[in-house]
């Protein structure tokens, strides 16, 4: 029986004073026994979580009562066994690094996509204005490897702070086309195209909620292979099911 409830999500939004709400979150997420990884930076707060459903919504109720934190969103999906071997909550100086210091998410984000368009636009082979579509994969090579978008562009990166340098290598075989960004669950694709809209490209998108948003949504459409995640699970397929299937 799937009884552990699996969280994740993040939110660029300004944080005063990370390190007072490191401590009140995990002084929480211990009480209830949850495990997995909260990032916290200046930049915003980027979790991964699991435990039983009643504990987990608590937590997440403590995050939506921060400032700027109340419409935070959590992709949800069920594991038979909790994924997780620890509970770590941590202050970083980005909560994905990208070493690029003129991005910043927090004072506003590029323009996002739902799945159900991106699924339209592959499907009819261009966007709404007639361009070509661009999927744009934003994770590291080994990640693609599992699965991604057919046709999906993929750099080779090894850490997604090489993204700006391998954009600026590629560049040219973006420019008028509508890029649509895309990575596991939307944070990298969101600075990723700022990044693009810095650099000029003019038709740049973020998939909204990333492969496992598009996945809940619109199911493996136009994707091949499965979605590597960060723990015990190894990878979710369409049905956002473990690839690694635990003993029940």
């Amino acid at each position: 029986m799937n009884a552990v409830l699996n969280v994740s999500g993040y939110k660029f939004a300004r944080i005063d004073d990370p390190q007072a709400l490191q401590q009140s979150l995990l002084a929480r997420a211990a009480e209830r026994r949850l495990k997995g990884t909260i990032l916290l930076a200046h930049e915003g707060i980027n979790l991964f979580l699991a435990g039983a459903q009643a504990d987990v919504d608590a937590l997440l109720a403590l995050v939506r009562a921060q400032p700027g934190l109340q419409d935070f969103e959590a992709k949800r999906s069920w594991s038979g066994a909790q994924p997780f071997r620890k509970l770590l909550v941590k202050v970083k100086p980005e909560i994905i690094r990208m070493n690029h210091p003129a991005i910043a998410p927090q004072d506003g984000r590029a323009p996002a996509v739902d799945a159900h368009t991106v699924r339209r636009w592959l499907d009819q082979g261009h966007d709404d204005d007639g361009r070509p579509v661009v999927t744009l994969d934003t994770r590291n090579a080994f990640e693609v490897d599992y699965g991604t978008f057919d046709g999906a562009v993929d750099w080779r990166l090894h850490k997604f702070s090489d993204f700006p340098d391998a954009l600026q290598a590629h560049k040219a075989d973006l420019e008028g086309k509508t890029v649509v960004s895309f990575c596991t669950g939307g944070i990298r694709c969101e600075k990723a195209a700022l990044v693009m809209r810095e650099a000029g490209l003019e038709h740049v998108w973020q998939l909204e909620g990333g492969i496992l948003k598009y996945f809940e949504q619109e199911g493996g459409a136009h994707f091949h292979g499965s979605c590597f995640v960060f723990d015990e699970r190894e990878a979710l397929d369409a049905g956002l099911q473990p690839l690694l299937k635990s003993p029940d």
